[in-house]
């Protein structure tokens, strides 16, 4: 779950990070009237997305008028396909320095990851191509742990003082919070040396939602299509995509590894649906959400049976299959506990023969979905 930055601003102060005076307005003259106290200030767009400014989310001004006039400008705009509907208005700070700071959950090393730059006020991507030299990834242990000793001598040349304390405390924050992401860029250098957070983008590892009952109300939910609002009623777990390839598939990484090898071999994945577990239940509703893309032009099945039968799993299609009547082609590949009877049935109820391998059976689905004869 993504957090505007009103939202996330919080949690760095709780943590002892400190960022400029401002208030979260929802009308031109609210943001006036703000502005009057603060003095000069910048009116941000609130949306839970990046690139505000380069979208003209964010202004400078100097006036309570140039506030009123930019905050009306800004409110109602479309950034990210999210609408602008509330502002933050905070103070200026005499800047010295701009620099990057974060922590996030990092694949590779399977546990959180600082990552710090003293170039700061341009996207990670640009710091790491262009700066390299200038960025440290430092993998944490999170049975350990952060300590100030444990970046000493690897912070990059430039660095200002009070760093290795401050994530410290990003860290911190992060822990308790629950974080897939903390991230604070621009971290600056105010002209007193006063280290200040003029931004922060917070994700909430969604599986700790129930753990964070208080934060959840200041979230901002993902944006669901029509589709992906039926699969979450029915607790499925559905992503549609602009393919032409249908997938279902048992477990979230076979699901993965299913859609990345249709990429693989050219075609477009419609959808991510994983119908593992007690999903195979749901097999008609399921195979419903598929169906009801009407770019999917071919149905790719990937079951590879562990904890749950590949019979199971495979009745439960075939049942819907059965009763939708689907009128696309449709691409088998059965392995693993209940594979035999799995695949005897596929050949009994629909006279197709499941494919040994799953690279040939997703050529012969990307073959079918851009009408073309798999080689």
């Amino acid at each position: 779950m993504n957090f505007e930055e009103h939202a996330g601003k919080p949690l760095l102060r709780a943590a002892g990070i400190e960022t400029p005076p401002g208030e979260v307005v929802t009308t031109a003259d609210a943001a006036k009237a703000v502005a009057a106290n603060l003095g000069p200030c910048v009116v941000k767009a609130q949306v839970p997305t990046g690139k505000r400014g380069k979208a003209g989310g964010i202004a400078v001004v100097g006036t309570a008028d140039e506030a009123h006039e930019a905050a009306a400008r800004i409110l109602g705009m479309t950034i990210g396909e999210f609408k602008v509907e509330k502002l933050l208005v905070e103070g200026q700070v005499p800047i010295a320095t701009e620099l990057y700071a974060a922590i996030l959950n990092d694949p590779e090393s399977k546990g959180p990851l600082l990552l710090f730059s003293p170039e700061g006020g341009m996207d990670i991507e640009e710091i790491a191509e262009n700066h390299p030299d200038k960025l440290l990834r430092h993998p944490i242990d999170i049975r350990n742990g952060l300590k100030e000793a444990d970046l000493d001598g690897k912070l990059p040349a430039g660095t200002p003082d009070g760093i290795a304390a401050l994530m410290v405390k990003l860290y911190n924050a992060y822990r308790t919070n629950d974080a897939e992401l903390l991230e604070i860029n621009p971290l600056v250098v105010t002209a007193d040396g006063t280290l200040m957070a003029l931004d922060c983008k917070f994700t909430l590892e969604d599986s700790s939602i129930p753990r964070q009952a208080e934060l959840v109300p200041h979230g901002t939910p993902d944006k669901l299509s029509g589709l992906e609002a039926r699969a979450k009623e029915l607790d499925l777990k559905f992503f549609e995509f602009e393919g032409n390839v249908g997938v279902l598939a048992n477990g979230a990484g076979l699901t993965m590894t299913t859609m990345d090898a249709v990429r693989h071999y050219g075609g477009a994945p419609a959808n991510f649906l994983e119908i593992g577990g007690e999903s195979y239940t749901k097999g008609t509703e399921a195979l419903k959400l598929v169906l009801a893309n009407p770019g999917v032009k071919s149905l790719l099945v990937n079951f590879c049976g562990a904890f749950a039968r590949c019979d199971v799993m495979t009745d439960g299609i075939l049942k819907a299959w059965a009763e939708l009547k689907p009128d696309i082609p449709v691409f088998w590949t059965i392995h693993g506990t209940g594979e035999e009877e799995a695949q005897a049935m596929v050949r009994d109820q629909l006279r197709l023969e499941p494919f040994d391998l799953m690279d040939d059976a997703v050529k012969a689905a990307v073959a079918a979905a851009s009408g073309e004869a798999a080689q």
